[in-house]
């Protein structure tokens, strides 16, 4: 649907009420990818296309940049390139024109993580095929399924983890900045009682099988952040409405855990996107999966031991104030 609101505001005035926050965005988001997004979401805007068939657009752009990344030539590899930044520039329209047009919706955020999912799947097993016959370097071993193996640790073991734990990480800042308006912070519990709902009504297939999937992915959230729910239940119950928390409580999280943003905005799309480019044209992508496994793996763990740390302090400042 057509909002005709956009078209009456400015450009910057339009960017500045896409971004999330400037906490939680990256310089190349903010300055290039955002930028870019926003025009197209102007331009989709004026055609009265969704949020969500944007996202599947995304998904058809990001499979197709996997197929190129399979070839080893640099011509392939180039259009690989330009593929998945233009399913990145969707990524951004999409979500930017939800919340330009307040069009957001679960079903669209879930929709944003599974077209990620799917591009980087078509990523990984275009690598794996890639480097199937090639041979392990300094040997003349041929990948085969030592190549299928690493992807399987780097993309399923390392990425999928690290991806979702660094955006709830992002929510729960943008909880404490914003307010639960401005912050997707969901949970288990909410979405279980949603899927439990929808069993009893017949037909919604899709409804159903995306709050059944997103359950799932709050669970394993807040399954590895044991000292965030401790603190989340206890905030509960002592500030049922969230404006009600200490502002003075608030700011000394939210100074803390805007040190974590880096980590957590390092752990996603962009820094692998580069990589990937890099190491594709340079025909070694099995670089990419060992930092992966490797660096990547480094610094989740040290960004989940941080904020878990400081969860447990908040927690205790938070009963001291009391």
């Amino acid at each position: 649907m057509k909002d005709n609101n956009i078209e009456r505001k400015g450009f910057k005035e339009l960017l500045a009420s896409s971004l999330k926050s400037e906490d939680t965005e990256e310089w190349i988001d903010v300055y290039f990818t955002r930028p870019i997004g926003l025009a197209f979401a102007i331009f989709w805007n004026k055609l009265g296309v969704t949020p969500n068939a944007i996202t599947i657009l995304s998904i058809f752009l990001g499979v197709a940049a996997g197929v190129m990344f399979y070839f080893t030539d640099f011509v392939h590899n180039v259009c690989g390139v330009l593929l998945l930044m233009f399913a990145n520039f969707c990524d951004s329209t999409d979500g930017q024109l939800a919340r330009l047009t307040n069009q957001k919706s679960m079903i669209g955020r879930c929709l944003d993580g599974f077209a990620g999912d799917v591009w980087f799947f078509a990523i990984y097993l275009a690598i794996v095929l890639r480097i199937w016959h090639q041979h392990i370097p300094g040997t003349t071993e041929p990948w085969g399924v030592y190549g299928l193996a690493i992807a399987a640790l780097a993309g399923i073991v390392s990425h999928s983890p690290q991806s979702s734990l660094s955006d709830y990480y992002r929510q729960i800042h943008l909880y404490f900045l914003k307010g639960k308006e401005g912050s997707e912070l969901d949970s288990y519990a909410t979405e279980h009682e949603i899927v439990e709902s929808l069993k009893e009504r017949k037909g919604m297939f899709w409804e159903k099988a995306f709050h059944s999937n997103y359950q799932n992915y709050c669970k394993s959230q807040e399954k590895r952040t044991p000292e965030f729910q401790k603190l989340r239940k206890e905030l509960k119950e002592k500030f049922p409405n969230t404006e009600n928390i200490p502002q003075a409580w608030k700011e000394e999280f939210l100074k803390e855990s805007r040190s974590l943003m880096p980590m957590t905005n390092f752990l996603t799309f962009n820094s692998r996107a580069i990589l990937i480019y890099i190491t594709c044209l340079l025909n070694c992508p099995w670089i990419y999966l060992f930092l992966e496994i490797t660096l990547y793996n480094i610094i989740y763990m040290y960004m989940h031991k941080r904020h878990e740390v400081l969860c447990k302090k908040m927690y205790f400042k938070l009963n001291d104030n009391s």
